[in-house]
């Protein structure tokens, strides 16, 4: 098998890095954000714009976690969501989901155009198809249930995509756009006048409230009034955010496409195998198509390289179209589908999280934002309460016992795994996991031989790690930690590397 894309997110790829200082003194300002993807800039941008200090602290870069990986589709149209939502919340939320949504796109193209951020920022139609019978009644009980709420929704018999389908939903007026140049320009407006933009700057843990106490892995603190923690997943484990939502990852291809060839909308299929769709232009003055799909959940699957292979052939077969990148992202999924966005737990008062965004972050992060803003502030907002991160969740559902008893299954069955396996045993270019004086290492061979050997315990809260062969990292299927082959964090809610380990 062999891929084409080069392995790196276009979003990353066509920006510049960043180059912000890590924190290396105590720092006092009255907000604290902590993660710099897409909800962490909106939150810090729009705190600041109404006279808050802030400063956003970031592990890495920013934008190039979850929000630098996305397809970066603004929509309120999210393949299938509201008549489910209509079934589980009943019309009322659901008619506030969609009309949050739609104030999202609105807020943040409002910005766009307040900062003059070039960032290829685009309204477009939004489309959910279907390529069976099957897809279309669902197609037609999505439109009806989002027609219902008020949302302009229209049912389309075809799409320009290359492809038969049996019939969509159409949402006009919503938008795409690049997401690292919009989070770069943002950024480059928070510093100054006692706020702050920190990067390589790893959080260990969050202590008290007024003032909160955020304590870095660099030795400094950063002391601030209120502290808003979005790291995709909370790397704060208080208020069981890893046991109500599960994290699932997905794959991307990108190839340049003519654009008398080119799809003119943002499409999303239903059904087995669904795809996800759009162009994005280059700096060049071209257009990259942008394939999506093959999500699954983390660690749970060991034939990754089979994915991008499938999405590979799917753009060369569907556009005729030859891949030159290829990227995963990883989000969290809500067992009720509604966002956790407000405070970390009902004895806090001053420490606020945005996670569980369902695989639809870019709209949920600029929610994310004007919603926390607001409560920071003390102002009402219209959507507050339906968000709540403190709801009562329903952790008895199908969903959420299959998935909970899957991470128990994982905690306790992957201890086996490699009982009689060395390190002899790990071949050029695999990774495995093996038993070393009765412990349970991680172990990655590289293509010249080289052995790489950590700890197979995520230091999260003690899940043994999967070998991921196409990204050449190690996964943590109960909670989505990813590490590399040298043990070193890719994605939290870990906050620590898997300990080396020397096996001789």
């Amino acid at each position: 098998m062999t891929l084409t894309g080069q392995h790196i997110s276009y979003w990353i790829d066509s920006t510049l890095p960043s180059t912000y200082p890590a924190l290396s003194q105590d720092t006092t300002v009255d907000v604290a954000v902590i993660g710099a993807g897409l909800a962490g800039v909106m939150t810090a941008k729009l705190l600041k714009q109404a006279g808050k200090t802030v400063a956003l602290i970031e592990a890495d870069r920013i934008g190039q976690g979850a929000s630098g990986h996305t397809t970066a589709k603004v929509s309120a149209l999210q393949q299938l969501i509201y008549a489910d939502l209509i079934d589980q919340h009943g019309k009322e939320k659901a008619r506030l989901y969609g009309e949050s949504n739609q104030a999202a796109i609105a807020r943040l193209a409002e910005l766009i155009a307040a900062e003059n951020i070039d960032c290829d920022f685009e309204r477009k139609a939004n489309y959910t198809f279907a390529t069976d019978q099957d897809g279309l009644k669902q197609i037609k009980d999505e439109l009806e249930a989002a027609q219902s709420l008020g949302l302009p929704a229209t049912f389309v018999e075809s799409v320009d995509l290359p492809l038969a389908v049996t019939g969509a939903i159409m949402l006009p007026d919503q938008a795409q756009f690049h997401p690292r140049k919009f989070m770069l320009a943002i950024a480059a407006t928070l510093p100054g006048d006692g706020s702050y933009v920190f990067e390589q700057t790893r959080v260990d843990t969050v202590k008290d409230e007024g003032p909160c106490r955020v304590i870095t892995q660099n030795g400094p603190t950063v002391i601030a009034q209120d502290v808003v923690v979005t790291t995709n997943l909370p790397i704060l484990d208080i208020g069981l955010f890893f046991a109500k939502s599960y994290p699932q990852r997905s794959y991307l291809v990108g190839g340049r496409i003519e654009a008398n060839r080119a799809p003119q909308g943002m499409y999303i299929g239903v059904g087995k195998g669904y795809r996800s769709i759009r162009t994005t232009p280059t700096d060049d003055g071209g257009l990259l198509l942008l394939v999506g799909g093959e999500g699954h959940k983390v660690g749970k699957d060991d034939a990754t390289d089979e994915r991008y292979q499938r999405l590979e052939d799917y753009m060369r077969g569907q556009f005729g179209v030859e891949p030159a990148y290829r990227w995963s992202s990883q989000d969290f999924k809500s067992f009720d589908k509604l966002p956790y966005i407000g405070k970390l737990t009902p004895a806090h008062q001053h420490t606020y999280v945005a996670t569980g965004f369902s695989l639809w972050g870019m709209t949920k992060s600029a929610i994310a934002g004007m919603v926390l803003s607001d409560a920071i502030l003390g102002r009402e907002n219209p959507w507050a309460d339906l968000y709540d991160a403190t709801r009562p969740t329903p952790f008895v559902t199908t969903t959420s016992i299959q998935q909970n008893l899957d991470v128990g299954s994982h905690w306790v069955g992957d201890r086996f795994k490699g009982l009689f396996d060395s390190t002899d045993s790990v071949s050029p270019g695999e990774g495995k996991l093996v038993t070393h004086k009765g412990g349970k290492v991680a172990a990655y061979r590289d293509d010249s031989g080289e052995l790489h050997t950590v700890s197979a315990v995520c230091p999260h809260l003690g899940c043994i790690v999967a070998w991921n062969q196409a990204e050449k990292s190690w996964d943590c299927p109960c909670h989505g930690s990813r590490f590399s082959c040298d043990g070193e964090i890719l994605h939290g809610p870990a906050v620590k590397s898997l300990e080396q380990k020397v096996c001789d």
